[in-house]
């Protein structure tokens, strides 16, 4: 049996992840692209093409920086956002351990650029610190709405 077309492809993955929505084995945030093109074996264009149709019909959106996610599901603050919450915590104290970049991915599902980046602003805003342990530890506690 001859190849499916590329145009084929894309509706298939599109329609594949439409059912899974349905079914509610998809409920908040899609795998990210580098996931879908794993396992649907098919290269980035191939994956935009089916979010990009799934979106044309309201069923995802986009949130830049963290990804795909079903509409009307979730959180959509932006990823620095739902960090500085974690100096919000009642049980955070100055000098205390902050998270790795792989606990933050993990936590969030998000990649660990978008993580990096995140970071970076919370350092610039005197919040956070490399510590002598080459570990990231809390500077300073938020006070207001610092994340915006």
């Amino acid at each position: 049996m001859p190849q499916a077309s590329p145009r084929g492809t894309y509706l298939q993955i599109s329609e594949s992840l439409r059912q899974k929505i349905e079914k509610g084995k998809i409920s908040d945030a899609l795998p990210s692209e580098a996931e879908l093109m794993s396992t649907f074996g098919v290269g980035r264009s191939t994956i935009g093409r089916a979010l990009k149709t799934l979106k044309t019909d309201g069923v995802i959106e986009s949130v830049q920086g963290a990804g795909w996610f079903v509409t009307g599901t979730g959180d959509r603050r932006p990823l620095v956002e739902k960090v500085t919450d974690l100096l919000r915590r009642e049980d955070v104290e100055v000098g205390d351990p902050f998270p790795s970049e792989k606990e933050l991915c993990d936590e969030f599902g998000v990649s660990r650029t978008a993580v990096r980046s995140a970071l970076a602003l919370l350092e610039g805003r005197g919040l956070i610190e490399m510590g002598p342990s080459r570990r990231r530890q809390v500077r300073a506690l938020p006070t207001g709405q610092e994340a915006s």
